[in-house]
């Protein structure tokens, strides 16, 4: 919110000689967000004056219209001023910029000869000189001295504040709110602009038929005024508060109204009364109707939506913004001025549901003050009747449905307590004085929140109030004590181990939202039984697109993988550990629990609440695609495959101390013929290998894009491990090679052989793939360097020949296994 100096002023006295950077201190202190002070008296540098446009002159040679000025600036002749605007006449008063002034944005006036002629300066609009985006012409001015400084005539004499209003303190949403927290915070006087007007009662017969049949609306007020020149031009003072607020005038009416929004913080609505046709009604939409709204955009209407209604349909989106049908237009004569107190939450939601936001609707969401509807009505009318003209109808409505505000129960000392100063009784209730509050009791203190503070509903909010107005600086700062921890937890390690081991293998670590959209699966390939699409969906998710939650990770990873090969990076291996979500037996037979907020739930409540838990395992996934080694001057390069995916899951399990078994494996999103299962103790706990083909294109991914997923809570954690023992005797190294199947899985046969060798065996490593058409058709030879040791005495040529044979006999048995002569 833009707030100028000059408007805060009249509401807060401030002290003679106040600077810029103490009211800067002041605003900050209260709480309030600075973020940019804009001193409009900096603006335009050197002569800016008021000129009087003593002749023009057309000038027709050329391809747009040009007109030569010659304009009074106080000198002893006029200044010749060439300028294309036509908003201008004979006579009128303007704002000229002689030479040697600097307009925004380093723009230097000079004398220059141009379409012919020589122009002494510019007649500037009121963009040129930064008071405001309107460009459609120069500006004239109502009143003023030929030859006197113009910066107080169109504004550049003040310094404008503009805020950040956080959501805690919507009364600030307005000069009324701001200045009463400028005057408290500089010990000066606060002038109330609310007592400018005065209340009258409601009459028995209203200015408009009205019936409310919401309870989101607890105060409904109407005033009318005949006879009004609706579209006058504004007084120079409110035009001008407007500009420099960051609102352009538009027509009385209008400004009225946004001028006191802007100062009481009370939205208005100006309808034509003749527009309107039989009774106002306010009610909730029904499914079905639409209304089009000033932004000329036709809006479906939700049931849950607050209307205004007279016979012809909607009318207004009631707070937020108003409807075509009813909006005051040029032939505006009669106005009904509306002043109402919306439900904030209803309003909250009706903004986002239409993506709607304005300014009426940032007010009444954080919540506007009920008790001034009638004063800012009255307000309204009343600048009307004295700027417009007209009369003000004797009728009154004020359909009033406001129930008492609830009382807060605080203890004295709870705000000593909470901050750790030492507050006083007197100190306590003076500063919730100075919020607004009444005040009662002794040492319980029974306070009554100000009509303007719906945010104080809570002990807490009290004590708030004492510590931010008697001054943050007061509370003393120290360093809390730290306290010694337990240290990782064993799962801690092992996600560390398994990260830090990725990333010293080249992989990239990232975090993705766990939110995919229900169209993923398809895109996954996922089968319609398969029980990674019984995904839990979020009531109220952060992207409409993406309401579900994951149960693969790769489901979200895939898209940070897509937004790099978007931005032209194409070798890529990237990982992400965390949470995929289950939902958990029954699930979807339970209810929604609805736990309060206002206090703790019951333990029944909990325990329901609980069992709706998804089963949340820890999982990590791998995706790789491009070249795994680039290609050089000396290499051909080498792209990625399969492989990867499962040295990856291989780096995985050694990081956390398991033994990985492979298998061949068929599981989406995986391609059939190259996907390995990854097994640990004979459990299932993941998969690797290359997407399929179909997935690549759906997603967009390169094809042969390789990718690996392990279901990491599946993974024991390995017990204290054991001190190794180490012999001195030497090894005995035996190479056997074995003929398999084409389809054998070699980690499988070397299982078998493990088994077979037994305790003796040191190591077991596969060095040569061998296949020829002495083999076989379809056979393959497997060759192994076998690595034996004993610990107590150096093994023969013999037991090692019998340990071979015994690897190879389970081998055999298994997988029809011989020895490769």
């Amino acid at each position: 919110m833009r707030i100028p100096v000059s408007w805060l002023s009249e509401y807060a006295a401030l002290p003679e000689g106040l600077s810029t950077a103490e009211l800067d201190a002041a605003l900050v202190d209260a709480g309030l967000e600075v973020e940019e002070v804009h001193d409009l008296r900096e603006q335009v540098a050197g002569p800016l004056v008021v000129g009087r446009v003593a002749s023009v002159e057309e000038l027709t040679e050329f391809k747009k219209p040009i007109r030569h000025c010659h304009v009074e600036v106080g000198e002893d002749e006029p200044r010749s001023i060439i300028c294309g605007a036509r908003n201008f006449a004979e006579g009128d008063l303007v704002v000229v910029a002689l030479p040697g002034a600097v307009l925004p944005g380093g723009f230097t006036i000079g004398s220059r000869k141009t379409y012919g002629r020589l122009s002494e300066g510019m007649i500037c609009s009121a963009r040129e000189l930064g008071v405001s985006d309107d460009h459609e012409g120069i500006m004239v001015l109502p009143e003023g001295t030929v030859g006197e400084d113009a910066r107080a005539l169109v504004g550049l004499d003040d310094v404008v504040f503009e805020l950040a209003i956080t959501p805690d303190m919507g009364y600030c949403f307005s000069v009324r709110g701001i200045a009463r927290e400028v005057a408290h915070r500089l010990g000066v006087a606060f002038a109330d602009p609310v007592a400018k007007a005065v209340e009258h009662p409601a009459t028995d017969e209203p200015p408009h038929p009205i019936r409310v049949e919401t309870d989101g609306c607890t105060r409904f007020t109407l005033r009318a005024v005949h006879g009004v020149d609706a579209n006058a031009e504004s007084p120079e003072w409110m035009a001008k508060r407007l500009t420099q607020a960051g609102m352009r005038p538009i027509g009385l009416a209008v400004d009225v109204t946004n001028y006191l929004m802007l100062e009481l913080g009370h939205p208005l609505h100006a309808f034509d009364l003749d527009r309107l046709s039989g009774d106002l009604v306010v009610r909730r939409a029904s499914s079905g109707e639409k209304l089009t709204t000033l932004d000329d955009v036709e809006r479906a209407l939700d049931p849950e939506d607050m209307v205004i209604y007279d016979d012809s349909g909607p009318l207004s989106l009631a707070g937020v913004m108003g409807g075509e049908s009813s909006e005051v237009g040029p032939g505006t004569r009669n106005v009904l001025i509306e002043a109402a107190h919306w439900d904030p939450v209803a309003i909250a939601r009706t903004s986002r549901r239409h993506r709607l936001t304005s300014e009426a609707s940032k007010r009444y969401e954080r919540g506007a003050d009920p008790a001034i509807s009638m004063l800012a009505a009255q307000r309204a009318a009343d600048l009307l009747v004295e700027y417009g003209g007209g009369t003000l109808a004797d009728q009154v409505a004020d359909v009033d449905h406001r129930g008492p505000v609830e009382a807060i129960e605080l203890p004295v000392d709870l705000p000593a307590k909470t901050t750790g100063v030492d507050y006083d009784r007197a100190t306590v209730v003076a500063m919730i004085e100075a919020a607004g509050c009444t005040v009662e009791g002794d040492e319980v203190l029974t306070v009554t929140p100000a009509s303007w503070r719906p945010d104080l509903t809570d002990p807490a909010d009290l004590v708030e109030e004492v510590a931010r107005l008697h001054g943050y600086k007061h509370i003393p700062s120290s360093i809390p004590r730290a306290i010694a921890g337990t240290g990782l937890t064993p799962e801690q390690r092992r996600r560390r181990r398994v990260a830090r081991a990725l990333a010293d293998n080249g992989f990239v670590e990232t975090y993705t939202f766990p939110f995919v959209s229900r169209e993923r699966a398809d895109e996954l390939g996922l089968d319609e039984k398969d029980p990674q699409r019984d995904a839990v969906a979020v009531l109220n998710p952060m992207d409409d697109a993406a309401p579900l939650l994951r149960t693969t990770i790769l489901a979200s990873l895939v898209g940070a993988v897509r937004t790099n090969l978007a931005r032209g990076t194409r070798d890529l291996a990237v990982f992400e550990e965390g949470l995929v979500f289950v939902p958990s037996e029954g699930w979807s037979e339970l209810e929604i629990v609805d736990l309060p907020v206002s206090k703790r739930p019951e333990d029944e409540a909990i325990s329901a609440a609980i069992q709706r838990l998804p089963v949340q395992p820890r999982h990590v996934a791998a995706i790789l695609c491009g070249q795994a080694v680039p290609a050089g001057v000396d290499s051909a390069g080498r792209a990625v495959d399969w492989a990867d995916a499962v040295e990856a899951a291989e780096i995985v399990a050694e990081a956390s101390g398991v033994k990985l078994e492979t298998a061949q494996g068929e599981s989406a999103p995986w391609h059939p013929g190259r996907c390995a299962e990854l097994r640990v103790d004979g459990e299932v706990v993941g998969h690797a290998g290359e997407l399929h083909p179909e997935v690549c294109e759906a997603l967009g991914l390169p094809r042969r894009t390789a990718a690996v997923e392990i279901d990491l809570t599946a993974v024991a954690l390995p017990g204290p491990a054991s001190a190794p023992e180490i012999s001195h005797y030497p090894a005995t190294l035996i190479d056997v090679a074995v003929v398999v199947a084409e389809v054998v899985p070699s980690g499988e046969v070397e299982a078998a052989l493990r088994e077979g060798a037994g305790e003796l065996l040191d190591s077991l490593r596969l060095f040569d793939v061998y296949r020829d058409a002495k083999l076989g058709e379809d056979r393959k030879s497997l060759a192994f360097k076998m690595e034996l040791r004993a610990g107590d005495r150096t093994l023969t040529n013999e037991e090692g020949v019998a340990i071979r044979d015994a690897a190879v006999a389970v081998a055999a048995a298994r997988f029809g296994a011989t020895i490769r002569e």
